[in-house]
């Protein structure tokens, strides 16, 4: 069994070269492949195949035939680690390009369920984290203030307005029908009570005086106060010689000297009361002042232009507009005291 047999007890009935194919031509094995390929080569010449060959050497027919094998290509019959290697060419060291697996569709529009350790990481991500959640917080109180302060100017230029256009136009209303029915009479006026209305035809200007100085009782209302009992007194209209003070606010509140700038020499001041009108021409003004400046006030103002004693009328307010930090001061000087049955002075009626 283990000695060598001739070549027709080896398979040369199957195989020899009594052997012949479905054409009828003789069947000759194919040669071997060391690769492993099973390509068939036609067999070799017999000297071809039993001489020497140096290793790695194809014979003439394969080395024109096969093709030149890649560097980065793995054969099928080729180890794993070529394989591997090959990977790594054709897609970089790391990786490189290789488009990350995509996840499973769903199954009849219903989303596979996730693990609890998936479910667990999509909620951190969820999760904002604390910067954000401060950005958010800052975010919101600027927001906040935005709209309080918003409110607030709204509140101060707008609705301050019209709540003390209401009430000094009701005061003057009052004060007009008093005197009509004569249910008031001339005298002392207690702080807050109005006495008087003021007209500034130029500026369009009709506001009811009140005795005093109060920014809640009379200045928030609409009102012009008058500097009445206290240090800085001043005289009432019909004194024969003084200068009767007024203050109104400039801005807000009804804002009843917001324009009293523009007033020009000569234009009309006149104050009305229950049985007189008072007429006042406009002479001079000071643009600025310190609130301290009580001078102004004074039955000769100081800076006014004035010499000597006379009927004098001094108005005061802030300056510049919307704040409180200088007085504007303008002055008049009485021209005409015209009773009220004469009717109105040609300074109301033209």
């Amino acid at each position: 069994m283990t000695a060598l047999r001739p070549e027709r007890e080896s398979g040369a009935g199957r195989h020899g070269t009594g052997a012949q194919d479905a054409s009828g031509q003789p069947y000759a094995p194919a040669p071997y492949d060391p690769q492993g390929s099973a390509a068939p080569y036609p067999p070799p010449a017999d000297d071809e195949t039993m001489a020497l060959r140096v290793s790695g050497e194809l014979p003439p027919c394969r080395a024109a035939a096969a093709p030149p094998a890649s560097r980065t290509e793995a054969g099928p019959h080729e180890g794993r680690a070529a394989r591997r290697k090959a990977a790594r060419h054709r897609h970089g060291r790391r990786g490189a390009g290789v488009r990350p697996a995509e996840p499973s569709p769903a199954r009849n529009g219903v989303s596979a369920p996730l693990s609890r350790v998936e479910a667990r990481r999509q909620a951190r991500a969820r999760r904002p984290g604390p910067a954000v959640v401060a950005s958010r917080i800052i975010g919101e109180l600027f927001i906040t203030t935005g709209v309080v302060l918003l409110l607030f100017v709204t509140y101060q230029l707008w609705w301050t307005n019209i709540r003390a256009h209401a009430q000094a136009g009701s005061e003057a209303h009052h004060l007009q029908d008093d005197w009509a029915s004569g249910r008031r009479s001339p005298g002392a006026f207690e702080p807050g009570q109005g006495f008087a209305i003021l007209h500034i035809p130029a500026l369009d200007v009709v506001a009811p005086i009140a005795e005093g100085t109060s920014k809640t009782k009379v200045l928030d209302k609409g009102m012009v106060g008058h500097y009445g009992p206290g240090d800085l007194n001043t005289a009432m209209p019909d004194a024969k010689t003084g200068n009767f003070g007024l203050a109104g606010h400039r801005n807000t509140h009804g804002e009843p000297f917001r324009y009293i700038n523009k007033l020009k020499p000569g234009d009309a001041i006149v104050v009305e009361t229950q049985d007189t009108y008072f007429v006042y021409r406009m002479t001079s003004t000071l643009p600025v002042t310190s609130p301290a400046n009580v001078r102004v006030l004074d039955p000769v103002p100081a800076g006014s232009g004035f010499t000597g004693p006379g009927r004098y009328i001094t108005l005061t307010t802030c300056t510049p507009e919307f704040t409180s930090t200088y007085r504007l001061i303008v002055w008049g000087r009485m021209v005409e005291e015209r009773p009220r049955s004469k009717g109105k002075p040609d300074a109301l009626v033209s």
